[in-house]
């Protein structure tokens, strides 16, 4: 294609219908038609990234390859189309109205008055163009966070009303409403989508195409009659009605013709439909799957979009070993009890996972869990903080270190084996300490570890934390039985420790539920699922 087209993808009526699920089901079927794409997330909220932002707040924080913290939606873009995305794929208004006002005091805008038109305006158009402008993508689709009506959204509206307006048909916008269904009345509404088109409307942007968000199947009398109301064709009305699995959903949109009417729309030749081998041989395990594996996963954030990459990744590696995968989130802060029902879940488990977090809540019975694994020789898998309080337990009741633990929650410890870098102890700047991103990791011939990774030595996986392994006490460890297998050669930090005389004890520094996707499972996911089948 001459030149790179725009797909803007809004929502109305409520927050929370799958914006970025059908975001990423729009990439993956335009990947099967053999486009370029990549796909960008735009946040109204005023935080610079929500890296910040309590898991209760906004879910899980997902970090990119270079580093940015960004939304939960981008692990679904990674997931589904195993994109790579990086910090241009992410914005907020905090970052775009910081970016202005940094202009404004270097004097870039030669005094003028700064305004939300066209100041503000102009650096979102100029953010949603980057990627087309320097990468050549064929499509960037771009998710509006939020839901219309949102005073945040409305700089964000302006700019999609402008776009459409200079682009013509390189542009489209496509709306994801709700269509309630009222049991008493045993009826399904329309008139809230109507309510949230007119609201579009009234910002100057005319949707081309509806997907309507239902748990009732709307038959082609209902769909005619929001066409009719909101001015789209009636091909271009499109339902998402509840499926099993989120999975599901490209295929759904597919088999409505979502694709081809936005290639209509753009006025470019529809051609034959591709089809879905690997991604609908992937379904077919999924549905084939008879038997389950049930993992736990031990963390403090009673939320499930908390620990999101984890439990699709834990999905990704059961639907390869033929399984369905039953997951179950066990408070750590309840296992501070011996006598608490919990222990009972941890007992009924095929795995443990030792979750990711930060700060001193839940850390004892993450602690407890661990050493409930080592003793009872259960699968367990460590990640991030989960490793760290694999090696606080092992250095406390194996190496005999009672007080050991980290000084991010005991700052005067005698046996800090896990504590900060030298160079980070003097940033005080929120952030400034944190390891993000990717980084090298050279893994030690022969250990469990290389193996689930197939032979490889040498890998790079993903980082979000700021606390480390002290290298102190890496002899120590090593010579009662934990081997410290990985290594990052650039700062020479332990990456990964494992137990070799278990079946399967591993903890990583690392964040490797970033990179599992839907056709390329992660390999430490998909050997830690087979030691929970085999236990």
């Amino acid at each position: 294609m001459a030149s790179t087209k725009y797909i803007f993808v809004t929502g109305g009526v409520v927050s929370s219908l799958g914006k970025g699920i059908i975001s990423s089901s729009i990439g993956k079927l335009l990947q099967a038609r053999g486009y370029k794409i990549t796909i960008q997330k735009f946040d109204p909220y005023i935080n610079i990234d929500p890296g910040t932002l309590n898991p209760y707040e906004h879910g899980e924080c997902y970090v990119t390859a270079d580093g940015m913290e960004t939304d939960l939606d981008l692990g679904h873009y990674e997931r589904f189309t195993g994109i790579r995305t990086t910090r241009h794929n992410s914005m907020t208004t905090g970052r775009i109205y910081k970016a202005v006002i940094d202009k404004e005091r270097s004097g870039e805008y030669l005094g003028h008055t700064i305004q939300v038109v066209p100041h503000i305006t102009d650096e979102i158009k100029r953010r949603i163009k980057y990627l087309g402008d320097t990468e050549g993508y064929d499509f960037v689709i771009t998710e509006i966070g939020g839901t219309i009506g949102d005073i945040e959204s409305a700089p964000f509206l302006e700019a999609i009303r402008q776009m459409k307006w200079e682009m013509g048909r390189d542009a489209v916008c496509i709306h994801l409403t709700y269509v309630p269904y009222i049991k008493a009345a045993d009826e399904l509404k329309t008139k809230p989508t109507q309510h949230s088109v007119k609201e579009l409307l009234a910002n100057g942007i005319q949707p081309d195409i509806l997907i309507l968000r239902t748990e009732k199947h709307l038959d082609d009398h209902l769909r005619a009659k929001v066409a009719g109301f909101c001015n789209v064709d009636l091909e271009c009305v499109i339902q998402s009605e509840d499926l099993p699995s989120i999975y599901e959903v490209p295929v759904n949109m597919q088999k409505q013709g979502l694709d081809a009417a936005i290639m209509r729309k753009m006025d470019i030749p529809v051609g034959e439909t591709p089809q879905l081998g690997a991604w609908n041989r992937f379904l077919e395990m999924r549905r084939n799957a008879a038997e389950t594996v049930s993992i736990g996963l031990v963390g403090k954030y009673d939320l499930q979009d908390a620990y999101k990459s984890i439990s699709e990744s834990l999905s990704h590696a059961a639907t390869y070993n033929n399984r369905k995968v039953h997951i179950t989130f066990i408070n750590s802060e309840q296992l501070d009890d011996p006598e608490s029902p919990a222990w009972e879940t941890v007992r009924s488990q095929d795995g443990l996972v030792i979750c990711p977090g930060f700060g001193q809540r839940g850390i004892a019975g993450k602690i407890l869990a661990a050493k409930y694994a080592r003793e009872n020789d259960v699968p367990c898998f460590g990640i991030c903080l989960g490793m760290q309080m694999m090696v606080i337990e092992f250095a406390r009741d194996v190496l005999g270190y009672s007080d050991a633990d980290s000084t991010e929650m005991n700052p005067r410890t005698a046996h800090n084996v896990i504590d900060l870098m030298e160079e980070q102890k003097n940033v005080t700047q929120m952030g400034g300490t944190m390891r993000l991103g990717e980084y090298r990791c050279v893994i030690r011939k022969g250990c469990r570890a290389m193996q689930a990774y197939g032979g490889k030595d040498d890998i790079r996986e993903r980082h979000r934390h700021r606390y480390e392994f002290n290298n102190s006490y890496r002899d120590a460890f090593e010579l009662s039985g934990m081997q410290c297998v990985g290594i990052n050669p650039d700062a020479d930090l332990v990456e990964m420790v494992e137990i070799p005389s278990l079946r399967w004890y591993i903890g990583t520094q690392f964040h490797p539920e970033y990179s599992s996707t839907v056709l390329h499972p992660h390999p430490l996911f998909m050997d830690f699922i087979k030691a929970a089948i085999s236990k």
